[in-house]
């Protein structure tokens, strides 16, 4: 496994007290990426009818027979 010696947001020099990143400030950054989903992965299109619908935890009315 190799060992990543550079900040992965500004590519600066790692320091151990903030590793595996340069400073508090990047730290931060990396933070608000991950609360802001600057993360996330791409995928399909959703409907935004079934999107609304999946995320109120509602039934859809719809029975199975």
């Amino acid at each position: 496994m190799t060992k990543h010696n550079h900040c992965p947001i500004c590519g600066q020099p790692a320091k151990a007290d903030h590793a595996p990143f340069c400073s508090r400030g990047c730290k931060d950054r990396d933070l608000l990426n991950w609360l802001s989903d600057g993360y996330r992965l791409p995928g399909a299109s959703i409907d935004p009818d079934d999107a609304e619908a999946a995320q109120s935890g509602l039934d859809t009315g719809q029975t199975r027979d």
